[in-house]
């Protein structure tokens, strides 16, 4: 780009003038806006000014927004192809403020450009990608961010792909071997990169792959000597694994094992750990996980958990409400939940004991939506059941909380000394252990109930789960306090705890219809109280239907 005529000390102030009028617009202008202001001052002589007046104070600063709203417009991106050595050199630039509006050009070329292929050429002619990159690892925070844009939407246009992955590779630019030669918060943004390109779609999620770039995730997770360094990769990698098609590319490398390894190391800052467990969490909470992933890799995962919520109490409490989310994530499908039930770690005990332990508030409420997403609410009605093996755990579990659980209600100390005066000593024995487990597990439902709104929403998500199964659902029934608070519209004020109650009752009332149970006229009052509650939905409360009524009045005159 060849420097402009210096300008006289008049036409410079008009035009700085002109320019800080038009960039301090508040809103985008109008093409026809944008042209005639360029027919006045026309784009070499705008760009001209950034080179031959950088000395003058606020040219630079006021031209660079001007510009900036001429290239918000479409008319104004229009342009750009023929100014690619005007993109090329503001890349290159020193200055924050025209690198800035480089990188912007770039982002408003991808967007606007009516022909996708224009802005792919665009880039090819004049080499623009790597420039970009440079601008991502060396740039400041906000030209980061503009360049992640940049290059994220250049990913999405057709043929842009093939500009960072060529097929034949070459000329391409390798963001290991970049990453190689980088400090640590460039490498970041690299990972921060790939988290932005594997987003994209599932055949730029394969390129990462065939271009070994998520080795990068798998070397600064292993390296753990900078724990704030580890900490962003492992945000990062939390980021991405939220993506539908993560687990199937993530799993088929060694990440899960360095994962386990994080967690497994005590030396490790527990807030590590607990990003750590939350990432595998999600790269296992999909069923083809576990027809991807080894189950060996698996157990070994369960192992450090158990480990993490068999230590003293005066863990982290935060490490411990993420380890409880991650196996309600394991669980929420059927593959895990019956892995969770039936592995030799027997982890899921931890979940069903916490759930009903209100000496933490916080791990109770992380264990109730975990034992909620391991009962199967979560999953598709036909599959909240789980195999013959895994349910008889589920309920040998319950059955065994309740029975060590350290209160004994009122209730169950009445029918114990009935039931001491009336029967033999061998038939009390049994008998009375029998409704010491039953009354011990209504009891321990009703007290999650009885507790603040946020427990008592995790818990009507518990009951919904467990009614599915035939001994869930007569332990709920044999309550009539349960089917009081779950019936009652007052209980919950907030929308979300009105909506939980709700679905509560239509669980149980789902399957009532379904059970032997519905027979019994002993039930019969409970389940008019049932069919009560769903016929009034979530919102509305018992109260008389008030007709409109006209009203009539003498017109006002004045």
């Amino acid at each position: 780009m060849d420097p402009a005529a210096a300008m006289e000390t008049g036409e410079l102030d008009a035009l700085l003038r002109a320019a800080d009028d038009f960039g301090s617009y508040p809103g985008v202008h109008g093409d026809d806006t944008v042209r005639q202001f360029l027919e006045q001052f026309p784009l070499p002589k705008l760009l001209g000014a950034l080179q031959s007046q950088a000395d003058v104070p606020g040219t630079i600063e006021t031209v660079a927004a001007c510009l900036d709203k001429v290239f918000s417009s479409r008319y104004g991106v229009s342009l750009l192809p023929s100014y690619g050595e005007f993109i090329q050199a503001g890349l290159l630039a020193n200055s924050k403020n025209i690198r800035q509006l480089a990188c912007k050009a770039v982002v408003h070329l991808l967007d606007k450009a009516g022909d996708s292929a224009v802005a792919v050429d665009t880039f090819v002619q004049h080499n623009l990608y790597p420039l970009l990159v440079n601008c991502l690892i060396e740039g400041d925070e906000e030209i980061s961010a503009i360049t992640l844009d940049a290059i994220k939407r250049l990913a999405e246009i057709p043929k842009g792909i093939d500009i960072i992955f060529p097929p034949d590779d070459q000329g391409s630019l390798q963001l290991d071997k970049v990453a190689a030669q980088s400090s640590s918060m460039a490498r970041i943004r690299i990972l921060s990169l790939i988290a932005k390109l594997f987003a994209v779609s599932s055949s730029t999620a394969t390129a990462i792959r065939d271009s070994n770039l998520l080795s990068l995730f798998e070397a600064e997770i292993k390296d753990r000597n900078d724990m704030l360094k580890t900490l962003s990769a492992l945000e990062i990698l939390y980021e991405l694994a939220e993506h539908p098609h993560s687990n199937i590319f993530l799993l088929k490398t060694s990440l899960l094992q360095h994962i386990t390894d994080v967690i497994n190391d005590s030396t490790t800052d527990p807030v590590v750990r607990s990003r750590a467990a939350l990432i595998s969490g999600r790269l296992l909470s999909s069923a083809d996980a576990f027809m991807t992933i080894d189950q060996s890799c698996v157990m070994n995962l369960l192992l450090a958990i158990d480990r993490i919520l068999r230590m003293e109490e005066s863990l982290n409490a935060d490490e411990i409400e993420s380890t409880l989310e991650t196996l309600g994530l394991i669980g929420s499908t059927t593959q895990g939940a019956r892995l969770l039930l039936t592995d030799s770690s027997n982890v899921a005990k931890h979940v069903v004991e916490l759930s009903f332990d209100r000496q933490g508030r916080g791990k109770q409420l992380a264990a109730l939506h975990a034992f909620g997403s391991i009962c199967g609410v979560d999953r598709q009605e036909d599959q909240m059941k789980l195999d013959d093996q895994a349910e008889e755990r589920l309920k040998r579990l319950v059955y065994t909380t309740a029975s060590n659980s350290p209160k004994l209600t009122p209730s169950v100390r009445a029918t114990t000394i009935s039931l001491v005066l009336s029967f033999s000593p061998h038939v009390i024995i049994i008998f009375l252990y029998t409704c010491f487990v039953l009354l011990s597990c209504q009891a321990l439902l009703l007290s999650v109930l009885q507790q603040d709104p946020d427990i008592r929403i995790a818990g009507y998500r518990v009951l919904s789960g467990l009614v599915v199964r035939e001994w869930g659902l007569r332990e709920v029934c044999s309550k009539p306090e349960i089917i009081r608070v779950v019936t009652d519209p007052t209980m919950d004020t907030t929308k979300l705890g009105m909506e939980a109650r709700y679905t509560c009752c239509v669980a149980i009332n789902k399957a009532l219809s379904s059970s032997h149970l519905v027979h019994e006229s002993s039930l019969s009052e409970l389940i008019g109280k049932l069919n009560e509650a769903v016929r009034r939905g979530p919102y509305l409360l018992e109260r008389k239907r008030v007709e409109a009524q006209p009203v009539v009045d003498t017109m006002q005159r004045f």
